[in-house]
């Protein structure tokens, strides 16, 4: 199979090869190539290939040759060659009354006969993308659009018009810059955007994407035993992170988008957390109530959690300086971890038998430990 990518320029469309790359790879084990026939934009074929190497997909180039057309015939040969069932052809951006431009990207596909085009809209331009739609339809007969760049203020209400006006179908949506945000087009879940209600059903599918049901099982049993730890803790962070950017993830709630609209989430919101929890030994990891916030010696009862040489009478002051941080910092994130662990007694108890003991107790980390 064929794909041809068209667009404008800057609409994003060597980012979405990448992604689409990406996603036949992991999703669909396919095997790919990516072409790169954007000959005319500085760094294009670079920038094609440091995204093949994140995705590991081969980027077939020609260094020299400024005839895309040839370029787009000699990688599909390429790829038969080598066995590539999946090519995925990145052309340079243009605009509609550029005629010459607009032959060009005509020729390559009389030439490489795709078995799909894209048309890469930028969602942030607006109603305009309908007459943008518009001429390239009418010069290159597309089978589908793909809108980007909705991870900004847009809503995507151009969607409707342009599956109004050019009457070809939204095939995928994309949110951000790394490779994993791209999502199958579904038009009732951008209905819900576009009048602020959130797209709940997308957020529970990142969910099961990045988490692994057995890795869930053990985590329910830890939980039940009161051993939810520091380790735990920073292993849900980082799934979480991996979800995507956070504003993008709490936008998807209904009615947050619009509280969010003024307020930045910066991609390192859990650095420091991560930074904290870093500087503690494996023992005070494992054991959080050995850490001991009042920069006293610790107790017996303390001493008994802490047999690790490395985690023998480490203070918080210690994993303050160590992560670059104050004393507040570390209490902090301890009474936030106390608050989620309470916070699990409820629900996980009220499935205990009758007659078996919950492990839970308000006494899970001393409350002068936060103090």
């Amino acid at each position: 199979a064929v794909i041809l990518i068209a667009g404008l320029q800057g609409s994003g469309k060597t980012t979405f090869s990448g992604k689409l790359a990406s996603l036949l790879k992991s999703k669909k084990g396919r095997q790919v190539l990516l072409v790169a026939g954007d000959v005319y934009r500085p760094a294009a074929i670079d920038q094609l290939k440091v995204l093949g190497g994140q995705i590991g997909v081969e980027v077939y180039t020609e260094e020299g040759n400024r005839n895309p057309v040839e370029i787009a015939e000699n990688g599909i040969k390429y790829a038969r060659q080598k066995n590539y069932n999946v090519v995925i052809v990145d052309t340079a951006g243009r605009l509609a009354v550029d005629e010459a431009m607009m032959q060009e990207i005509t020729a390559i596909k009389a030439a490489v006969k795709p078995s799909e085009t894209l048309f890469v809209v930028d969602a942030m331009t607006g109603q305009d993308a309908v007459n943008t739609a518009r001429e390239f339809n009418e010069r290159l007969d597309f089978d589908g659009v793909v809108l980007t760049k909705l991870d900004g203020d847009t809503r995507g209400g151009a969607a409707i018009s342009i599956r109004s006006v050019v009457n070809k179908p939204l095939k995928f949506i994309s949110s951000g810059e790394k490779m994993d945000a791209l999502q199958v087009f579904h038009p009732e879940r951008m209905a819900d955007r576009i009048l602020g209600m959130g797209d709940v059903v997308s957020l529970v599918e990142r969910a099961q994407e990045q988490f692994d049901e057995e890795e869930a099982r053990k985590l329910k049993k830890k939980l039940v035993k009161n051993q939810f730890d520091f380790n735990d803790f920073i292993s849900q962070i980082q799934q979480i992170k991996k979800m995507g950017n956070l504003k993008d993830l709490a936008s998807m709630l209904p009615g947050m988008g619009k509280m969010l609209k003024n307020v930045d989430i910066p991609d390192d919101v859990f650095k420091q957390t991560e930074a904290i929890i870093s500087s503690m030994t494996p023992a005070e990891r494992e054991h959080p109530e050995s850490i001991n916030a009042r920069r006293q010696p610790p107790d017996e009862a303390v001493r008994r959690h802490a047999q690790d040489d490395e985690g023998r009478g480490r203070r918080r002051h210690e994993d303050a300086q160590d992560a670059g941080r104050n004393d507040a910092a570390i209490g902090y994130i301890l009474q936030d971890f106390i608050a989620k662990r309470l916070s699990f007694r409820e629900p996980f108890c009220s499935y205990v038998k009758p007659g078996e003991e919950c492990y839970f107790s308000e006494n899970v980390l001393p409350l002068s430990l936060v103090s």
